[in-house]
């Protein structure tokens, strides 16, 4: 065969092909119009009512360890605050509560709080809790001048290293 015939029968084959596709093109599903998305409309009357702010609790107490990386045979302090209206309360009595991995241990010193609401207990850790466990001392306030029968501060934490 010559070249020239070749490259006829080339095209024609090319040219065929290009027909079959669009043959079966047109055998396909018809494309569908996408409805447009529903429009959301909020109410102005919404907008003015507005939720309550929460009341914040008159009174108040946190604890803190004074270090919470200590070593397992370190000695620490934890501390608590005992405040009304952020002034500190005097003359409340505070207990604490360590919670080691082992068990609970009620500390025997029961401070009162002084004229800026800070109380202090000694904690001699003596190995009772392992390394990188952490631990949580929970401080609880009674006898509150003129305030609730208890209060049970946010816990301190420690985790020796």
């Amino acid at each position: 065969m010559s070249r020239s015939l070749h490259m006829g029968l080339g095209i024609l084959l090319a040219g065929l092909a290009m027909l079959w596709l669009l043959l079966l093109s047109a055998c396909g599903p018809t494309a569908n119009q996408l409805s447009p998305a529903a429009t959301v409309t909020i109410n102005p009357a919404f907008q003015a009512s507005t939720s309550p702010l929460p009341t914040e609790p008159p009174y108040r107490c946190g604890a803190w360890a004074s270090n919470n990386a200590p070593t397992p045979t370190a000695v620490i302090t934890i501390y608590a605050r005992l405040t009304k209206n952020l002034q500190g309360v005097a003359g409340a009595t505070a207990t604490a509560v360590v919670h080691f991995s082992s068990g609970d241990l009620t500390l025997t010193q029961q401070p009162t709080s002084d004229q800026g609401g800070y109380v202090r207990f000694t904690l001699p850790l003596a190995g009772r809790q392992p390394r990188n466990v952490p631990a949580t001392v929970d401080v609880t306030f009674t006898n509150i001048p003129g305030g609730p029968a208890s209060l049970r501060c946010s816990p301190a934490f420690f985790t020796p290293q």
